[in-house]
């Protein structure tokens, strides 16, 4: 079992607790008010319903613009004081939220204290009141369930700079290949897995189209010696180029490679001459290849 110590980030306001929230923590939020994935968050709400949910909160001013819900949420969640943000996630857990619901009550509760928990804090309900609470000990009980393949939750797309729609559907490939595992679909899993990683490098190479065409090993016509058309690269050259530009790290270069090895495996024949079979174990890994190369491309790209 192992025990980490949260770092200091909470003061006090008014008596309560508030949080200097980082922005995976709020895309996560943002996410849970959308409530996408109704397996996870207790409420779907629709953009006028986001506009009535802040409404409730206490703030007039924000108002759907008819945007991709997630993202817009997200902007809302960055534009928020931490004394603000106190007071959504209050909303978030209050049972007058739910009309009452007491599975949805749970479920909200629950599903808020997975997000918070990274960041040293929980909600509680003190009669019919959501408290925010700090604790200085984070146990997450990694001996307790070795084998257990938790889902991860979807990265901030946003930080890449991409294509807002085109975000949603890496977003929405991202919980498909998590509906995969948790159906032990393994094949399908890593295929996916691979097709994520190429829609995401292929995403940030447009994106930074000046850096991806200086760099020293992108490919190149036989004939007349010009860089491809980025839609004509493969996904090794993507990985080549975005770790020559120091975009990915040499570890994720590697790992990335591996996979594209499984994607290639949605050809049939491809899978029968190399007689391998992608199970848990595989999906485990390609998952956190997956998460690191995105990691990576966040750091080395987000200003």
């Amino acid at each position: 079992m192992i025990w980490l110590k949260i770092r200091q980030k909470s003061k006090r306001q008014g008596g309560e607790c508030v949080i200097d929230m980082d922005l995976s923590t709020r895309g996560s939020l943002a996410e849970m008010i959308c409530g996408d994935d109704t397996n996870r968050f207790p409420s779907y709400r629709s953009g006028s319903e986001l506009t009535r949910f802040f409404q409730r909160v206490g703030f007039s001013n924000f108002v759907h613009d008819g945007t991709t819900r997630k993202w817009w949420m997200l902007e809302v969640l960055k534009q928020l004081s931490d004394n603000n943000l106190h007071a959504v996630i209050r909303r978030l857990a209050d049972p007058l939220e739910y009309g009452g619901d007491k599975d949805a009550i749970k479920k909200a509760i629950g599903s808020l204290n997975k997000i918070l928990g990274v960041e040293g804090f929980q909600v509680e309900l003190e009669g019919i009141s959501p408290k925010l609470k700090r604790f200085s000990e984070i146990n997450f009980d990694l001996d307790s369930s070795p084998d257990e393949f938790k889902p991860l939750p979807p990265p901030d797309f946003l930080a890449l700079k991409i294509d807002s729609n085109l975000g949603q559907i890496l977003a929405n490939r991202w919980q498909e290949v998590q509906r995969c595992v948790d159906c032990e679909s393994y094949l399908a899993a890593t295929i996916l897995m691979g097709s994520l990683l190429e829609g995401i490098l292929l995403s940030v190479v447009c994106q930074y189209p000046k850096e991806a065409n200086l760099s020293l090993v992108a490919p190149k016509d036989s004939e007349n010696n010009r860089v491809l058309k980025f839609y004509e690269w493969t996904l090794a050259q993507m990985i080549d180029v975005a770790h020559d530009l120091r975009w990915i790290d040499l570890d994720v270069k590697k790992f990335s490679h591996s996979l594209r090895g499984f994607r290639n495996f949605i050809h049939p024949h491809q899978q029968m001459l190399q007689d391998s079979y992608p199970d848990k174990d595989t999906c485990a890994i390609s998952w956190y290849v997956v998460q690191a190369a995105i990691t990576d491309l966040v750091r080395h790209l987000k200003t």
